[in-house]
C-alpha cells in the first residue's frame, strides 16, 4: 500500500488538525524544545557520577555490568503493570525476562525500572475503591517518572493494558519523551459467555429474578481466563488506540495470550526498541510520535470502532502531557464525519476475538486510511507512513513476519468498510447547555431513546438511586436521573456503571429514562442515554448543584443541547442543595490519602488531572477562538 492510493484527506480532519496545532503551537514548541535537548546530550549513564553508576548496576551480572559501564550498548528499561489479580496484567509475569533476553539478542541490556499500581474498574464497580480510579492514572504516571528518574536508560518497554493504566504509563512516558518507547501487550482472553447473555442476567438479577449464584456463574463465564475482558470497554479501547498511535506493533493489540505469535510478537518489542535507540541507529523518541496528527489519527479510530467515552478524559490528558491541547469539541466535529465501522459489544453482540478475526485494526486502518479520515505522514515505531499498521504480524517458523492485512472485512455484521458504514458519524457528542458541558455516546442508544425530556429526580449518591429503584420509587414514570456530587473534585469521579443494569431495566418496561451526572459511566457505556462529565462539576458549584426534584430535563443527544426548564434568575438564587461527601465520609480504602488530589485536580474537560500541563512562558500564549 502506498500514500497514492488514499483519498485527500476530510476537510474536518484538516481543519481540526489545523486548529490544534494553531492552538497548541506554544505548548508543543516548549515541550519539544526540553526533551530535544535532553536527547542532544546522548545517554544519560555517561553523565553519571561514579558512585551513582556503580549503584545503577550493582546487582547485574558481569556482563551486564561491563556493558552498563560502557555506553556503545543501549540500556532499555521495563516499566510493569504486572499483578495476578487482574486478568489483563496476569501474564506479564513472564515478560520481563523474555524482554531482556530479546533485548540482548539485538545487542542492548534491560533493566527492570519500576512497577506501576493497576486496579481493575470492574472489581471496584460500586465500591469505595472506584473514588481512587481516576486517581491511580496520575499515580501511575508518576510511578512511571520515578522508575525512569535513574537516567540510567536509552530506551524504554511499558507493560500494561487496562483502564487507567495504558494512559497512565504513556502520560509518564511523555515526560521523558526522548526516550524511544514500545508499548507492549498482553492480548484479550478467548471468548465466553457472549456480553449480551451476561447483561441479561444482571437485568434478570436487578430485578429480582435470578439470585447471587446464577449471577455468579454467568459473570464467571464472561471473564474465565488470563486476558483483557474481551467486551469493547475502555482497556480495550486503550489498545485500539495506542497500536493507531504508533506505539504497539502493528497488529500486536488483540492476539490471545499464551499463544505462539503472543510470545513471538512480545520478543519483536523487544528487538524492535533497542533498534529505535540512537546506537541502534533509529532513533526514534516517544514525545516525536505522539504529535498533533497522531492525537487526531487516535481520536478518529476511538469514534469509528465505537470506543471508551472514558477516553474523552484520557486523550486530552495524553495530549497535554505532549505539550497538545485537544478539546472536547475537537472529539465533537470529528464524531460528526467519521463513520461507525464496528460493532462490538456494548455497541453490538460480537466481542474483540470476533473483531479481531473480521479485520481488526489492520482493515480499519485501512479503509479509513483510504477514505482520507487518518492521517499516513507521521511516525511510529514500526517506522514512517500509519500505512505499516495495515499489515498483519505472520510466525513464520520462530520469526515474525509482517504481510499485508485484510482488504474487505470477514464480517460485515461486526467490521464495516468507510463505504458501508453501520453509521455516518462517529456515536459521541457535545452537550452544551444551562447545565454546563457533558458528552454522550450514542452508539448503543436506540435512536427512539436519544431525546428525554422527563422531570428530575436527584441524586447525591450512586447507592441513594439504587434504593430507590429496590424500593419501586422509580417504577412507572418518566424521569432524568441526576446523580451528582460524582466529579473529580468532589469524590474521585467514579463510574457508575453499576447503575445501567437498574436503567436498563425501567426503559425496557417503557418509561423514558436518562442520566446526567458529573461522574463517569463505564467504557461498556450502552444503551440508556447517559450525558456524563458534566463540566462545571456540582462540587465547585456547577449549576448541577442547584437542580431540584421536577425540574424539567432534557438530554438531546441528536441537536447536542443539555438544557434545565427552570428560569434562569430562579435557578442563580437558589442554594446548593447538595454536597459532595466531607470528613469522615471521605475516609477508609485509602481514600484520605487523596485529598491533595481533590484539591487540585482539573476539570473534566481539561482530562481531570493533578497536572498543569506543559509550562509555557505567559507572553508566549496565544488564545485561538474555536
Amino acid at each position: 500500500m502506498t500514500t497514492s492510493s488514499h483519498s485527500p484527506l476530510h476537510p474536518v480532519v484538516v481543519d481540526v488538525t489545523a486548529r490544534i496545532v494553531e492552538r497548541s503551537a506554544a505548548g508543543r514548541s516548549a515541550y519539544l524544545e526540553r526533551i530535544r535537548a535532553v536527547g542532544d546530550r546522548g545517554p544519560a549513564r555517561g553523565r553519571l557520577a561514579c558512585a551513582n553508576l556503580a549503584h545503577g548496576f550493582a546487582a547485574a551480572d558481569e556482563l551486564g555490568k561491563q556493558a552498563l559501564r560502557g555506553r556503545t550498548k543501549p540500556n532499555v528499561a521495563i516499566v510493569s503493570a504486572y499483578n495476578d489479580m487482574l486478568s489483563a496484567h496476569q501474564p506479564f509475569e513472564t515478560y520481563p525476562a523474555a524482554l531482556k533476553k530479546a533485548v540482548i539478542r539485538a545487542g542492548g541490556i534491560a533493566q527492570f525500572a519500576g512497577g506501576v499500581p493497576a486496579m481493575c474498574d470492574g472489581i471496584t464497580q460500586g465500591r469505595d475503591g472506584m473514588q481512587l480510579s481516576l486517581y491511580s492514572r496520575d499515580v501511575i504516571a508518576m510511578s512511571t517518572a520515578i522508575a525512569l528518574s535513574h537516567d540510567m536508560f536509552d530506551g524504554a518497554l511499558m507493560l500494561g493494558v487496562c483502564d487507567k493504566i495504558v494512559p497512565g504509563l504513556l502520560i509518564g512516558a511523555l515526560s521523558f519523551g526522548h526516550l524511544p518507547t514500545v508499548f507492549v501487550p498482553a492480548g484479550p482472553m478467548e471468548s465466553g459467555l457472549p456480553n449480551g447473555e451476561k447483561a441479561k442476567v444482571r437485568q434478570l438479577y436487578a430485578e429480582g429474578k435470578v439470585g447471587r449464584e446464577e449471577l455468579l456463574e454467568a459473570e464467571a463465564a464472561s471473564y474465565h481466563s488470563a486476558g483483557t475482558c474481551t467486551f469493547y470497554g475502555t482497556a480495550n479501547s486503550n489498545q485500539l488506540i495506542m497500536e493507531v498511535l504508533g506505539l504497539h506493533l502493528p497488529g500486536s493489540s488483540f492476539v490471545n495470550p499464551g499463544t505462539p505469535l503472543r510470545e513471538a510478537l512480545t520478543r519483536a518489542a523487544g528487538t524492535r526498541v533497542t533498534e529505535l535507540t540512537r546506537q541502534g541507529g533509529e532513533n526514534t523518541p516517544i514525545g516525536e510520535i505522539v504529535d498533533e496528527k497522531a492525537i487526531v489519527n487516535a481520536c478518529v479510530a476511538l469514534l469509528a470502532s465505537g470506543g471508551s467515552t472514558n477516553h474523552t478524559l484520557h486523550l486530552v490528558a495524553i495530549a497535554r502531557a505532549a505539550g497538545i491541547t485537544l478539546t472536547w469539541d475537537d472529539l465533537s466535529d470529528l464524531s460528526a464525519v467519521v463513520p461507525s465501522l464496528a460493532k462490538i459489544y456494548p455497541n453490538g453482540e460480537a466481542d474483540v476475538n470476533h473483531f479481531q478475526a473480521a479485520g481488526g485494526i489492520g482493515f480499519l486502518v485501512h479503509t479509513l486510511l483510504r477514505a482520507g479520515l487518518l492521517h499516513d505522514d507521521v511516525r511510529t515505531v514500526a517506522g514512517h507512513g500509519l500505512w505499516r499498521y495495515t499489515t498483519e504480524p505472520r510466525l513464520r517458523g520462530d520469526e515474525i513476519s509482517w504481510e499485508e492485512g485484510p482488504k474487505a472485512s470477514l464480517d460485515l455484521d461486526v467490521l464495516r468498510p468507510a463505504e458501508d458504514p453501520f453509521a455516518p458519524d462517529g456515536g459521541l457528542k457535545l452537550l452544551t447547555g444551562p447545565l454546563g458541558r457533558a458528552v454522550i455516546k450514542t452508539s448503543a442508544v436506540k435512536a427512539e431513546h436519544r431525546v428525554v425530556s422527563a422531570p428530575a429526580i436527584v441524586f447525591d449518591d450512586q447507592h441513594d438511586f439504587l434504593a430507590a429503584f429496590g424500593e419501586g420509587a422509580l417504577d412507572g414514570r418518566d424521569f432524568v436521573a441526576v446523580i451528582r456530587y460524582q466529579g473529580p473534585a468532589a469524590n474521585g469521579m467514579p463510574e457508575l456503571h453499576k447503575l445501567t443494569p437498574a436503567l436498563g431495566v425501567l426503559q425496557d418496561r417503557g418509561q423514558k429514562v436518562a442520566i446526567v451526572t458529573d461522574g463517569r459511566m463505564s467504557g461498556a457505556s450502552g444503551k440508556v442515554p447517559a450525558a456524563i462529565h458534566v463540566t462545571p462539576e456540582a462540587a465547585l458549584g456547577g449549576p448541577l448543584s442547584r437542580v431540584q426534584d421536577g425540574d424539567g430535563i432534557t438530554v438531546d443527544a441528536v441537536g447536542g443541547t443539555l438544557d434545565l426548564h427552570v428560569d434562569r434568575a430562579e435557578l442563580a438564587a437558589r442554594p446548593d442543595t447538595g454536597r459532595a461527601p466531607q470528613g469522615p465520609e471521605w475516609t477508609g480504602t485509602g481514600r484520605e490519602l487523596f485529598a491533595a488530589f481533590r484539591a487540585t485536580v482539573g476539570s473534566a474537560d481539561t482530562g481531570a488531572s493533578v497536572f498543569p500541563g506543559v509550562p509555557v512562558p505567559p507572553q508566549e500564549v496565544s488564545v485561538v477562538t474555536v
